[in-house]
């Protein structure tokens, strides 16, 4: 069961816990560089000036909460600093952050994200597929949000889980336009009179796409303005550890009571597509060395090219002497070549290709 509560300086990470109180000042009391990610939906200081109605004269349950008013923008800009600052020292070398805006306030994060010394990746658009009518009739629907993804520094490794990301997207690289609907129905959360728990509830959709595609179970993950809880709820499925910060008592109780709810996926099911490149590399003299192919055997290739296996896991083949790729692009007059899918050797009566015992190796070392 998680739990709420507020600290002052600490030195281990209070994991899968709702912090009570300032997002500075909470930020600035944990570990330096002991988070994965960060996943920030900051105040969108929207300017409202007065109510908003339908057509039919009902008002428009809009953002008009204290934590969305400031006093001007150089008060929002300030705070911007301030919490990116924080933030920015939270993250390991390799981190990442994701903050979400509109119009009303990205381009401002923007900058300050960059003045801070991060590294811009991506600016994701979040197409909403239902979202609000724009009741006035004076200018267009707005019909989407940005999402600004940056590593802490410009040359600073971060996760990316491509292969995880196209597959999600039926095999198609995924695009920086996501089409996804608000957050309504069953998964709207209500208070205790019925009504909206949090006026800018985000989808776990958009949160479960965010975290599979720069995050990897196990991963710790703070969201510095926690509101309802949908950044801790969709890590905890996933099986990654999380920190949320929220001064609003309100909020705290129901993301409490809705991560509490919350069950893992097994660990099965967290394993995602990855980059044949992000598995273990494993030469082919391993395999030589091994016994699983024997000095002088013969490889085959399907155009019919055959070379012999050497101790020193090199083949020859006619006239040429090197790896399993050096040889397979010379007989084959091309660039390159990738040996592991090229050759072949004969077991029981059928021909099999090499890479058979890479991955029996892999599988080996998966499992140590």
């Amino acid at each position: 069961m998680t739990k709420m509560t507020s600290l002052k300086g600490v030195k281990t990470l209070p994991l899968n816990t709702i912090l009570d109180g300032d997002c500075i000042d909470m930020m600035n009391s944990l570990p330096a560089e002991s988070v994965d990610l960060i996943f920030a939906d900051p105040p969108y200081n929207l300017q409202l000036k007065g109510d908003l109605h339908r057509p039919d004269n009902s008002r428009v349950d809009a953002v008009d909460d204290h934590w969305d008013q400031f006093s001007s923008f150089a008060a929002y800009d300030a705070f911007t600093r301030d919490w990116l600052a924080a933030a920015r020292r939270l993250l390991k070398p390799n981190g990442a952050i994701w903050v979400i805006g509109s119009y009303h306030n990205i381009f401002r994060v923007g900058t300050a994200l960059q003045d801070a010394g991060y590294w811009i990746l991506n600016d994701v658009v979040w197409r909403k597929s239902n979202p609000m009518p724009n009741f006035r009739g004076k200018r267009f629907t707005n019909a989407h949000e940005t999402m600004i993804w940056a590593s802490k520094s410009e040359g600073a490794k971060y996760t990316f889980n491509y292969e995880a990301l196209k597959s999600l997207n039926e095999g198609i690289q995924m695009r920086s336009d996501w089409v996804l609907p608000i957050c309504n129905g069953g998964e709207r959360l209500k208070d205790a009179n019925g009504e909206k728990a949090h006026p800018t509830q985000k989808p776990e959709a958009l949160l479960h796409r965010v975290l599979v595609g720069a995050t990897n179970p196990g991963d710790v993950v703070l969201d510095p303005f926690f509101g309802t809880g949908t950044t801790g709820a969709v890590a905890k499925m996933l099986g990654r550890d999380w920190i949320g910060i929220e001064r609003e008592a309100a909020y705290r109780t129901v993301a409490q009571k809705r991560i509490d709810n919350i069950r893992k996926f097994d660990k099965s099911a967290l394993e995602v597509s990855q980059s044949k490149r992000a598995e273990p590399r494993v030469p082919f003299g391993q395999v030589v060395e091994r016994g699983m192919l024997r000095p002088g055997e013969m490889l085959t290739s399907a155009t019919g090219k055959t070379a012999k296996v050497r101790a020193d896991g090199t083949l020859v083949g006619n006239d040429v002497k090197g790896s399993i790729h050096q040889v397979g692009a010379h007989l084959e007059g091309a660039p390159s070549c990738n040996g592991w899918t090229y050759w072949h050797f004969k077991r029981e009566g059928k021909i099999v290709p090499i890479d058979v015992l890479r991955q029996q190796i892999r599988a080996e070392m998966r499992e140590t």
